[in-house]
């Protein structure tokens, strides 16, 4: 595996981390990934290390306020800026890798940006993966707290809170939850804005499901309590004959770090080997 990291300037100056895992037995296949709220992108090399195996070179950043890129730790200022960062990816990705058949992958509130940038900008894929998506959280704020969280962003849109996520609800292996909690990466913070942003892209998100156009695997694991995995079952209602849902009895919210990691990972090559990519 050969691993490369960058240096890469967003659209308002900030340095964003990116690297990437070109696999040995190349097959000009890249997956593009977007890691989920809190995390960082290297939580993934492992997932690369897979992808590798079988021919698929890998390339993530680390988003605005996340791991070692720049910004306040869980907040922008409007969606367009995680936007841009799939944007960069996807130009950098261009460049680095001239040629690749491009899939866009999204965990968790990347799963939310991904259907968001694809349903919004529309650039060129050969495929969309989507995982744990935030369309809906498990519990869903009350009215009441989303009218005052609302009105309170509009006056301090920076303040932060935490977002009462905890490490035993992403997986099973108690190594992968004491990892989550040791890495310094790692933060607990969500601005009042940047929730409100991912909130109402969640619902974007569901509104304009009909404009996905290429191959679409989505998949959600039945236990997990912080997406809504019901919300994930009824978004593929009103999609086309190239969507295809997976929900996996019994699994928390990162599939990619359950003890069936491997039967993910060969359910997802499969399906994209079935659709010829």
């Amino acid at each position: 595996m050969n691993n490369q990291t960058y240096t890469w300037t967003a659209k308002d100056g900030r340095k964003i981390f990116a690297q990437s895992w070109k696999a040995e037995q190349d097959e000009k296949k890249l997956i593009m990934l977007v890691h989920g709220l809190g995390e960082h992108c290297s939580r993934y090399e492992h997932w690369a290390e897979f992808f590798n195996r079988k021919g698929y070179s890998m390339i993530a950043l680390d988003l605005h306020g996340h791991g070692k890129s720049e910004g306040k730790r869980g907040h922008v200022k409007s969606l367009d800026v995680l936007l841009d960062d799939i944007d960069l990816l996807y130009d950098k990705s261009s460049e680095i890798f001239p040629d690749y058949s491009k899939i866009l992958y999204g965990h968790s509130m990347g799963g939310t940006l991904v259907l968001n940038h694809v349903i919004r900008r529309n650039r060129p894929l050969k495929a969309l993966i989507v995982t744990s998506p935030w369309l809906k959280l498990y519990n869903e704020p009350s009215e009441f707290l989303l009218k005052l969280t609302g009105f309170l962003k509009k006056v301090f849109p920076s303040l932060s809170i935490s977002n009462q996520l905890k490490a035993e609800q992403i997986s099973h292996d108690p190594e992968i939850v004491r990892d989550y909690e040791r890495d310094p990466l790692n933060h607990d913070r969500i601005s009042l804005k940047m929730f409100h942003e991912i909130y109402q892209a969640g619902y974007h998100a569901l509104r304009n499901v009909y404009k996905i156009n290429c191959p679409f695997l989505i998949m959600h694991g039945t236990a997990d309590t912080i997406c809504s995995p019901k919300a994930s079952q009824d978004y593929v209602l009103n999609t086309s004959k190239r969507t295809h849902l997976k929900m996996w009895e019994n699994q928390y919210h990162e599939l990619h770090n359950e003890f069936i990691k491997e039967d993910v990972h060969a359910y997802i090559v499969d399906w994209l080997v079935k659709n010829k990519i």
